[in-house]
């Protein structure tokens, strides 16, 4: 209708009002954005939750290291982090990465903590840091820099003066740091949580009345700071006001005795999503469904956050892993080593912070009450009296059968050990044991560009007759390498009379006990062999046979790190290496030579005081073309392309045996393919090269292996994806929480018709280019390995390519209608499943 101005000038004196007020709002909008980053907030608690500016939060955080990836990576590591449903990201701060020598800090490159800090805080998300000193985390030394081992008097993580002084000036130089960049919450910054010190009740008993005064020094320290953040101690259940005691394990909502004081909330620091791993390990896992179970759990207890441990484990870098752990970390994570989504982890955690989320109001205003229906089986819910605000958790733990739950008059059934969610009381959303996001299997493609024929050429270090040194024992191998390399040398010489050798029907042995981690043995020249300890069992004895000669022999022994202890009380006073040294079945009886033969001592191979790992130093020693055949302590150099494309790249380590690598002289890691698991594998066997590692032509690499023999021409360079996508649902599984909101306190469909679906969908501009896999009945196995059951829709396959091919995404809705069209079922009484793999790939377009 049109209005003629003339005839209603109240009219557009009130458009002129609405619209004024229009832009006056939206320029204070455009304003509060533009402040918002800096405005400074209150971070408080209660016993219900964390409190930021006034408001009560659920927080979902989840552990990504900045020095286990690279600056490059970080960006898309916690962008995808946000996506997977997380408002929080916890770090660690290593000690030893920022201060390598005493007084001079590094906070560059992978050290780059403020960087790392602020990209967190430019997606919107908090940051928990844990300060240490001590952090264990797989890492070498638990984080402490080496150099804190020589200090006059010191004793780790104890009311030590030493220990002290020095902890309190890396707190106050890594403190000091986030204050100058405003990163605390009450400069307006996105930290909102601190941690000092960790896990310290699994050493306190050691220290007695000394460990109870330091871990109150340590809560002090950093209170009397006055950083405007609260301060939590993990597995500490005596840690001293104003510490929040938070837990760390698999099951917290089941073994966590609850806060100290009642006016502090339940917090969970470490949730672990995986096992980490070290050398010799079989394949380990933990599944979506249980560690879904545990969270929901702990919300349902009154739990308001929980911490994903690790959420990104990636790479241990260099030398940089604690003993026997391997170069890869945590790569069970909802975000794999290479920071690839992790499916159906990823997608079905995603999902449960959608269900809490929609459950927010009543978990962090509401009564909660608890119902016991039966043996297995319970009902935790809470209420907002006078209000429709309701939400509840169903839970069965019977591992082997679904139970019946009868609540506020509806009837629900509880798939086997799961929990499920109804934030209105009434609507389940979301079920922990049924797993509605799709799979995905990770896929080592080779390259075509980078495995062109190798040219490798070699240098072999010399191995030390006769070394200096006064000592009548080995030097302790810690104390010898002061961490400046894997490898320490140690040589001695003995007299051996003819009457010694004429023992009648006598064996001559060579027995070495040694506290770890390996050694390799040389007599006369001679290579004897190595052996090695593990992480269960670190001392071993290595033993051999040998054929001495009438007068001087040469011992020569390699003692090899694979990093240095993690964890336990006396870290300072840890020893390994080679103990006791002596030959058995001479005439005159044993001969001991840890006593009574002088030891001489070298620290390190001479290419890595040359820098020959690196194009600086690569000319520095003649090397020679690899002819098929090298004895150990060899040194491999060749160069190599790029991997096409911009996918993740790694090296696989095929024909080698134990060592390091070097990419353009950046560490990649320790390898050890010659230790295999109970399976008859190496534990590891791709090695990850950051992108950013790598230049278009002519990479060098550079490794440095110590076993005889190897085939380093096995070694071959892939290409890292998962455009294997799958999915498998149950018919009767609950529909996606995505299909629900909430509404004016009350959840309500998106949609008018929430029904199943299976839906896959492939990364970045790819499509699906087939469909490798499907049937509609009784399948078997696991995403990249299904197989056909008894049951099955003969048109599962037509049904899905219609669906799904050329395709970014398709929806494919799971029942009977969709792929019985016949009407005929051949199998009425078995449940129906649904799986499908596809493979997505670029177009020729892409």
């Amino acid at each position: 209708m049109r209005i003629h101005s003339s005839n209603h000038p109240w009219l557009l004196l009130a458009i002129l009002v609405v619209l004024l007020s229009f832009y006056g709002a939206l320029s204070s909008s455009e304003e509060e954005k533009t402040t918002s980053k800096n405005t400074k907030k209150e971070v408080t608690y209660d016993g219900t939750s964390l409190i930021i500016n006034g408001k009560r939060e659920l927080l979902y955080s989840g552990s990504i290291h900045y020095p286990r990836s690279t600056p490059d990576m970080w960006p898309n590591i916690i962008k995808r982090a946000k996506q997977g449903g997380l408002n929080t990201i916890q770090t660690y701060v290593f000690w030893n990465v920022h201060e390598p020598e005493q007084g001079k800090f590094n906070f560059s490159g992978r050290g780059d903590l403020v960087k790392f800090i602020k990209l967190i805080e430019k997606n919107g998300m908090y940051v928990t840091l844990r300060l240490g000193p001590f952090i264990q985390a797989e890492w070498t030394h638990g984080g402490l820099p080496y150099w804190l081992r020589e200090v006059p008097g010191i004793f780790f993580r104890t009311d030590n003066e030493p220990f002290k002084e020095h902890t309190e000036r890396y707190v106050r130089v890594v403190l000091d740091k986030m204050k100058e960049e405003k990163l605390f919450a009450s400069q307006g910054g996105p930290i909102i949580l601190g941690q000092i010190e960790n896990e310290y009740s699994a050493v306190q008993r050691a220290y007695k009345e000394d460990g109870l005064n330091y871990i109150k020094w340590a809560a002090k320290l950093v209170h009397s700071m006055n950083l405007g953040i609260p301060w939590v101690m993990c597995k500490q259940n005596d840690a001293p006001d104003p510490m929040i005691n938070a837990c760390n394990g698999r099951h917290c909502g089941d073994t966590f005795p609850g806060p100290n004081k009642d006016h502090k909330p339940s917090l969970w620091t470490e949730n672990w999503t995986t096992q980490f791993r070290v050398f010799g390990d079989p394949p380990t896992q933990r599944s979506a469904e249980d560690i879904a179970f545990s969270v929901a759990r702990f919300f349902s207890k009154n739990g308001s956050h929980v911490n994903y441990y690790m959420y990104h484990g990636g790479t241990n870098f260099g030398r940089t892993s604690a003993h026997y752990v391997t170069t890869r970390y945590y790569d069970d994570a909802p975000l794999d080593e290479y920071g690839l989504e992790k499916e159906p982890k990823y997608g079905h955690l995603k999902h449960l912070h959608n269900a809490l989320n929609l459950c927010k109001k009543a978990l962090l205003w509401g009564q909660s009450r608890t119902e016991k229906p039966g043996k297995d089986t319970e009902i935790r819910y809470y209420e907002q009296p006078g209000t429709k605000v309701c939400a509840a958790f169903l839970a069965n733990n019977n591992t082997e059968s679904a139970e019946k739950i009868k609540f506020k008059g509806n009837e629900y059934v509880i798939p086997p050990r799961s929990i499920s969610i109804l934030p209105d009381c009434k609507t389940v959303v979301y079920n922990t044991g049924e797993i509605v996001s799709h799979h995905t299997a990770r896929n080592f493609m080779k390259s075509k560009k980078a495995n062109k024929k190798f040219d490798f050429k070699v240098f072999t270090e010399t191995v030390p007759n006769e070394l200096k040194g006064d000592s009548y024992v080995p030097v302790e191998l810690y104390g010898l390498t002061k961490d400046e390399s894997d490898y320490g040398w140690y040589t001695t010489s003995f007299k051996i009379d003819d009457d010694d050798l004429k023992k009648k029907g006598g064996k001559t042995t060579l027995r070495i006990a040694s506290l770890g981690h390996a050694l390799h043995v040389w007599l006369n020249g001679e290579y004897l062999g190595n052996g090695h300890g593990s992480h269960e069992e670190k001392s071993f004895v290595f033993q051999k046979k040998i054929s001495l000669k009438e007068g001087e022999n040469q011992l020569t022994m390699l003692g090899v790190l694979t990093g240095f202890p993690d964890s336990g009380s006396y870290m300072e006073h840890r020893y390994t290496g080679p103990r006791s040294v002596s030959i058995l079945g001479l005439s005159s009886g044993t001969l001991d030579l840890t006593e009574k033969s002088k030891w001489g001592n070298k620290v390190g191979m001479e290419g890595e005081k040359l820098g020959i790992h690196a194009e600086k130093g690569l000319n520095e020693v003649k090397w020679q073309k690899f002819s098929g055949k090298a004895p150990g302590l060899t040194w491999y150099q060749t160069h190599f392309d790029a991997p096409e494309s911009v996918s993740a790249t790694a090296i696989r380590m095929n024909g080698m045996g134990k060592g390091l690598i070097w990419v353009n002289g950046e560490g990649v890691g320790r390898y050890w393919m010659s230790f295999l698991s109970p399976l008859g594998q190496p534990t590891q066997i791709e090695y990850h090269i950051p992108r950013s590692f790598l230049k278009p032509k002519k990479n060098l690499l550079v490794i440095f292996e110590e076993e005889p023999n190897v085939k380093p021409e096995l070694i071959d360079f892939v290409i890292i994806n998962r455009d294997t996508v799958c999915s498998f649902i149950g018919e009767e599984y609950t529909p996606s929480v995505r299909h629900w909101t909430r509404k004016n306190d009350q959840v309500q469909a998106i949609t008018d018709d929430v029904h199943l679906t299976a839906t896959l969908k492939c990364s970045g501009t790819k499509k699906i280019s087939a469909v490798e896999f499907a049937s509609f009945g009784n399948p078997n196995g696991t995403c990249g390995n299904f197989t056909l059951g008894s049951c099955n829709a003969p048109v599962s396959k037509k049904v899905i390519e219609k669906y799904c091919l050329g395709k970014a995404e398709c929806v494919i809705p799971v029942n009977k209608s969709t792929f019985q069209q016949d009407k005929k079922d051949s199998c009425p009484k078995v449940p129906k499943k649904l799986a499908v793999q596809v493979k997505c790939g670029r177009d020729k377009k892409n």
